[in-house]
């Protein structure tokens, strides 16, 4: 008979360890507390408008396609997508427009007639970056950091020789400030912390890899939107016999010795299930909310469990009465004193009157996601993860600032352009994903030694429990998401 497997959550990292099993020839059944898949990585419909209600931005699609062609199928045949000749528009209140150019001496060329910074600053930093990625990619992002083995390789010796180019003791800032003259252009390359939901003013130059998925590789869309991913992968994985189960809370694994021999689930009524046994588990659920609700009673990793958390966010999705032509896919209205606004959501556990506004409309690349002459904004603010905030007033009041500084940098008051609404914040982050304190990207990357104080992907404690999923490693956002997922289903 071939093997069991239950995996907990339906997110992008769970469907991924699903189509993996059963690959391997498992019988997989996954555990979704919601009515729908994909966990973060969802879509929803409001009023003749379609939003993607997490993420938004698209890099690594191999990675989705290795999983068709595992599979034995060809990815074309589920999932299309292109890739965008532009990465992003940068707006400042001081009316400097930038468009980061997919084509790297394009963008580097508006770099300087826009900047003032030279061509070569941006080529030198983009180089960099692959660079960074070289060292890291085989050594941290595809092999578990907690084997032995990881360390004892041609890999790890190509690491080690290459230390000193991870800038691991220095900060993103710091070596932006360092790389480019203009404080527009530091700032620029500063967001990229906020991939990982960290403060550039103290995350390590290390995480200055990021950039390279965008410019050195690119960004895509998905034909389907950003719910196109999640879509076409359940359907490979109940093609290949995985179960879904939705509106299905798994309420506790239960233990005997060092195996996890069942998995009990309740529907909300009271009702709890009799516990089914398994031979492999795997945890796409948040780590600290597997180990505090459905292991209680096992020891927990508390040294990993109470590390700082990342930042969550505040997002309003609004239909808008009107197409705006300077507008691009990807979008970003920058604060003023970006120190200020990290300063606010890291140390105040607040947010700043002046934020930076990330601005994604999927209708300019799909227009059946608004009604004619309209576009759906995706409006996302970089918050902090929830400490018991006064969320009311504070979705309020960073309402108006964000209709302020929109309105500013546009030209047009955009409040009576808003035909409809809908808000998420990090309590319902925290209720829908059961992300410990509504945090985007599990453990905060505030520190040099961060990559070590995620959750491995498999349990030192239960020998059939393992975990995928933005909480443990090797981070959250979908390609990190994805790989934890292949790193998982490696080991077994």
């Amino acid at each position: 008979m071939s093997k069991t497997a239950a995996i907990v959550g339906a997110g992008i990292a769970g469907i991924a360890a699903a189509i993996r099993l059963a690959v391997k020839g498992y019988r997989v059944d996954v555990f979704e507390a919601n009515a729908y898949p994909g966990g973060k990585l969802s879509g929803f419909s409001l009023d003749g408008f379609r939003f993607d209600a997490g993420p938004s931005l698209f890099t690594m699609p191999q990675l989705v396609e290795d999983l068709f062609r595992l599979a034995g199928r060809n990815p074309d045949d589920y999932f299309k997508y292109s890739r965008l000749d532009e990465t992003c528009r940068y707006f400042w209140d001081d009316h400097t427009h930038l468009t980061a150019w997919a084509d790297r001496d394009g963008f580097a060329h508006e770099v300087e007639t826009q900047l003032g910074e030279p061509a070569d600053h941006l080529l030198a930093h983009l180089a960099d970056s692959a660079a960074k990625y070289r060292i890291t990619e085989k050594l941290f992002l595809h092999r578990s950091l907690h084997k032995l083995s990881t360390w004892f390789n041609r890999d790890a010796l190509y690491g080690y020789l290459n230390l000193p180019k991870l800038e691991v003791f220095k900060t993103m800032n710091r070596a932006n400030e360092q790389r480019f003259q203009n404080p527009k252009l530091v700032q620029l390359f500063n967001r990229y912390a906020t991939y990982n939901g960290s403060d550039p003013y103290q995350t390590p130059a290390t995480m200055n890899i990021i950039p390279h998925l965008e410019y050195n590789i690119g960004a895509f869309f998905p034909k389907e939107g950003m719910i196109g991913i999640t879509n076409s992968l359940v359907r490979l994985a109940e093609e290949l016999g995985v179960r879904f189960h939705f509106n299905t809370r798994v309420t506790e694994l239960v233990t005997e010795g060092e195996r996890i021999v069942g998995v009990r689930t309740g529907n909300g009524d009271g009702m709890r299930s009799e516990p089914k046994p398994y031979d492999v588990v795997i945890s796409n659920m948040d780590v600290v909310s597997t180990f505090r609700r459905l292991l209680p009673n096992a020891r927990q990793p508390e040294r990993i469990l109470r590390q700082p958390k990342s930042s969550s966010g505040l997002i309003f999705y609004w239909g808008i009465k009107r197409k705006f032509p300077e507008l691009g896919l990807h979008n970003i209205i920058f604060s003023s004193d970006y120190r200020a606004e990290f300063d606010h959501i890291f140390n105040q556990k607040t947010l700043s009157d002046d934020p930076t506004v990330y601005l994604n409309i999927t209708s300019k690349h799909k227009p059946d996601d608004a009604p004619p002459g309209c576009e759906n904004w995706f409006i996302l603010i970089n918050a902090p993860n929830n400490t018991g905030q006064d969320w009311e007033a504070l979705i309020a009041k960073t309402r108006q600032n964000v209709i302020r500084k929109l309105s500013q940098n546009l030209g047009v008051d955009i409040a009576p352009l808003i035909a409809c609404e809908a808000i998420l914040d990090p309590i319902q982050i925290e209720n829908r994903t059961s992300s410990s304190q509504g945090a985007l990207y599990g453990n905060s990357s505030n520190n040099r030694f961060a990559a070590f104080l995620r959750h491995a992907n498999f349990s030192h404690q239960f020998r059939n429990l393992y975990f995928v999923g933005g909480s443990v490693h090797p981070g959250g956002g979908i390609p990190l998401c994805l790989l934890s997922a292949k790193i998982a289903t490696d080991l077994l």
